[in-house]
């Protein structure tokens, strides 16, 4: 835990074999991580830190990036975690800022609290089916993501998941979710499109706070229409 927190000059490390575990915040604050040519070599996988790319490519071997493990690293832009990866911890990715690529490959079974929070410059993410869990305020203020692909896997998604994700337009929930946390899509001003499955039997408080040209579209007579319906919603059965 916090092995390397705090170098700020860090460019680059070496990392041998035998690692399973990246812990808790063990590179957290290392702001010039890949923010200049440099390179991570770790199980025989070289990590490019090449030029503006500095993506991270986490090997084979790791199976777990736990707490703040990178939390703060403002010049990391791309992550790609394969399918060895079981979990990603909380607060994981919190506040990288430049971070706008993080393909999450099917093996990720949850996506902890505050894991990719504040990560303004993320546009995109696609949730494997293998992950059943989105935690609390796990993309709270990417405000540049306007593309999330939730696969169906996913059976709950936590409070605040996607708060003030201010330039999402539109979301398709899958048909394995059941539960929708409070706040979750608050202050998603640009949402004007959620697709809700007869599959959901609960949706928190202020859930779609503040999404104020928001149409939700459900199955008539289903739990997403009574909501709706209760808080004012305009409702289009699907």
């Amino acid at each position: 835990d916090c092995a390397f927190e705090g170098c700020s000059k860090l460019t680059s490390v070496v990392i041998p074999e035998g690692i399973t575990n990246i812990y808790s915040y063990a590179f957290r604050g290392c702001t010039s991580l890949a923010d200049k040519d440099g390179f991570v070599i770790f199980n025989n996988t070289l990590f490019l830190y090449v030029g503006k790319r500095r993506e991270v490519i986490v090997p084979e071997g790791v199976t777990s990036i736990n707490s703040g493990a990178f939390g703060g690293c403002s010049s990391l832009t791309s992550i790609v975690i394969p399918d060895g990866v079981t979990s990603i911890g909380d607060f994981a990715f919190s506040g990288c800022i430049a971070l706008t690529s993080a393909v999450i490959f099917e093996g990720v079974t949850s996506i902890a609290d505050f894991a990719f929070e504040y990560c303004h410059s993320l546009t995109s993410i696609v949730i494997p089916d293998s992950v059943t869990s989105i935690g609390g305020e796990a993309f709270r203020g990417c405000s540049a993501l306007t593309s999330v692909v939730i696969l169906e896997g996913v059976t709950s998604i936590g409070e605040g998941a996607f708060y003030e994700c201010g330039s999402l337009t539109s979301i398709v929930i899958p048909d394995s979710v059941t539960s929708i946390g409070g706040g979750a899509f608050e202050y998603c001003r640009s949402l004007t499109s959620i697709t809700i499955p007869e599959s959901v039997a609960n949706i928190g408080e202020n859930a779609f706070g503040g999404c104020t040209n928001l149409t939700i579209h459900a199955p008539a007579g289903s739990y997403a229409e009574n909501y709706a319906n209760e808080n004012n919603i305009p409702f289009v059965a699907e």
